[in-house]
């Protein structure tokens, strides 16, 4: 079903490319019997043999070296078929009376997409090879079902096109992935197929949106209504470029779409800088990780026309010194958020206490009903991270936790606020690494994604 909701998109995308001067090639597996009379079926047969035909070209490729360096994200080992199993029954009885196999049902790529007289048809590692080296083609977009299996693993698939030199792409939007959601990570269908694209980014290749082709926005299935929240992570001291990864994933996975923005610690040149904010125009939901950030002033625009659209936005730890440098020269073609904190997240920032002593937590007077703090216990829970002096908060704000260290005055450590803007915040001054080994801090961040997106309190907790 979701393939026939992407083909009329597809299609499109083929006929544009067509007009540009691609080559098409169509590529279904084990059904060239209906074609073997097709223009395109014969070409691809007729094209010379290559004289650089890369070893195994015509096998499947199940890894290349560089996936070694990360871990493949999701279990396929049942095949990614998600059917109930009646739903699965009566489906294989329908195809078995139909006279076809339930495992490879197939005939015939859709009738959904057109082939034209000038394509080329072939589901053969070797013929295609043959015509990309006779035509002189060094650039490759791959688009198609499904991503975890032939996308990345047929012998004409990312993986070999990779490995031997091709300027290869896949169209993330014009793509699905075969994962069950009752497997590991246990996220829903959608995340499944981010978690794939995001492992083929970063071990395989590129990849690019159908909108950059044709147009309009980018695909979407229909039931994919997965709020979209867009976390941006540009501080070095508390690693939450390694942490809020982490707790997306267990947490988020299931209700959520999550796209990453990272700033760069590593190179000091790219360190006020954040490669593409642009994906926050499409964003439910802002977290922000950063401190002390000014940004090229196209990029802060993106964020502040994101929240003074009044939408929602959640901070933690350094986050309410995000895109200040505390008075200091803004570098030319740069722009700050002085007051950022006062702004948006309704708070006072003026320091911290000094690092070591565990501060106490205790939920506010009249914040225990707040559907944040559902279900989570407080009795063990301590900030590992020393005490923000944030007060007083603003006059929209309300506090829900406060914390306290020996000898000093207690401090809001997290609180709700309603900016000027009308949009909703929550923020916390937790967001130690070892504040996310504690289930309660999960669950408070979890719970407060939920509140600011306008779902209901979740009485299940997201650490189960």
């Amino acid at each position: 079903l979701r393939g026939g909701e992407m083909a009329p998109r597809m299609n499109r995308v083929l006929n544009e490319a067509r007009l540009r001067g691609a080559t098409i090639i169509h590529a279904p597996s084990s059904c060239m019997a209906p074609y073997k009379d097709h223009p395109g079926r014969k070409r691809a047969q007729a094209a010379p043999a290559a004289k650089n035909l890369p070893q195994d070209i015509s096998k499947w490729c199940y890894s290349i070296p560089s996936e070694e360096q990360g871990e493949y994200p999701i279990d396929q080992t049942d095949g990614g078929e998600d059917d109930e199993a009646e739903a699965h029954r009566k489906w294989a009885e329908k195809l078995k009376g139909m006279g076809r196999n339930p495992r490879a049902p197939w005939k015939s790529q859709t009738d959904l997409l057109d082939i034209h007289d000038a394509d080329i048809i072939s589901d053969n590692g070797i013929e295609i090879w043959n015509v990309l080296e006779e035509r002189g083609i060094k650039n490759v977009i791959l688009v198609g079902v499904h991503t975890n299996m032939c996308v990345l693993g047929r012998p004409f698939g990312l993986r070999q096109m990779a490995k031997n030199g091709k300027n290869v792409v896949l169209m993330r939007d014009m793509t699905d992935t075969m994962y069950n959601p009752a497997r590991k990570p246990y996220v829903s269908h959608f995340t499944g197929t981010d978690l794939i694209v995001e492992h083929i980014e970063k071990w395989v290749c590129p990849t690019i949106t159908s909108d950059q082709v044709i147009g309009g926005k980018v695909f979407q299935f229909k039931h994919d209504q997965r709020p979209h929240v867009v976390i941006v992570s540009a501080e070095r001291e508390y690693k939450t470029e390694a942490t809020l990864p982490v707790f997306a994933l267990k947490h988020l996975g299931k209700e959520f779409r999550v796209s990453f923005v990272y700033g760069n610690d590593v190179n000091a040149k790219q360190r006020n800088n954040l490669p593409g904010i642009s994906v926050l125009d499409d964003a439910d939901l802002l977290l922000v990780s950063a401190r002390r950030r000014v940004l090229p002033k196209a990029q802060m625009e993106t964020i502040r026309k994101f929240i003074e659209a009044g939408k929602p936005v959640i901070g933690i730890r350094t986050a309410s010194h995000a895109f200040s440098l505390r008075g200091k020269e803004i570098p030319a073609g740069l722009a700050d958020w002085e007051h950022f904190d006062a702004e948006v997240i309704g708070g006072h920032y003026t320091g911290h206490h000094g690092v070591g002593p565990k501060v106490a937590l205790q939920v506010a007077k009249g914040a225990s009903a707040h559907p944040i703090l559902n279900k989570i216990d407080t009795s063990q829970w301590q900030g590992q991270g020393s005490l923000y002096l944030v007060s007083p908060l603003a006059k929209s704000a309300t506090a829900l936790l406060h914390g306290t260290v020996p000898g000093k005055a207690t401090e809001p450590i997290a609180w709700v606020n309603t900016n000027k803007f009308g949009g909703r915040v929550f923020y916390t001054s937790l967001g130690h690494p070892d504040d996310f080994k504690n289930p309660a801090t999960n669950q408070l961040l979890y719970q407060a994604i939920r509140w600011a997106t306008g779902l209901p309190a979740n009485q299940t907790s997201a650490n189960k």
